[in-house]
């Protein structure tokens, strides 16, 4: 008797083998689907997070753009500084460079405040924790 022939309770082991094959084929697609479906969410996760970094970047470099504007810097630069754009008798040819730096500064300096770094300037000790509410206010209540 050959063994492809051969039974088992009606069936043959042929039948048997194709049929655990077969289940075996079957299950295996659906774990790779399975594993793929989760692949697909992660990548649109990743692909969401790309799209959210690049609207981020376009609005820093619109907001970088606003900062750069010359016109703001200026504004600036005349009400913090106190800076002025410079007057024609202040401009000087490369001949006249070197009775221009043997002349004194005139008008007063401004000194420039310099505020102190608080990294730097912190104390030694661990500041002592923030005193506990003894009444908790709720909102929306009157009294």
């Amino acid at each position: 008797m050959n063994w492809l022939n051969h039974r088992v309770r009606g069936f043959r082991l042929v039948d048997l083998v194709a049929v655990s094959v077969l289940t075996l084929l079957i299950l295996g697609v659906y774990l790779a689907k399975t594993v793929a479906g989760g692949e697909r969410a992660k990548i649109a996760t990743v692909e969401r997070q790309i799209a959210g970094e690049k609207a981020r970047i376009r609005l820093l470099q619109a907001e970088v753009t606003h900062l750069e504007q010359p016109a703001r810097i200026e504004r600036l630069s005349e009400t913090y500084l106190g800076l002025q754009p410079l007057s024609e008798k202040r401009v000087a040819n490369l001949a006249d460079l070197p009775q221009v730096a043997q002349k004194p500064v005139t008008g007063p300096i401004k000194v420039v405040e310099v505020t102190p770094d608080p990294l730097t300037s912190a104390p030694a000790q661990a500041a002592s924790p923030l005193p506990v509410p003894t009444q908790v206010a709720t909102a929306g209540t009157r009294q």
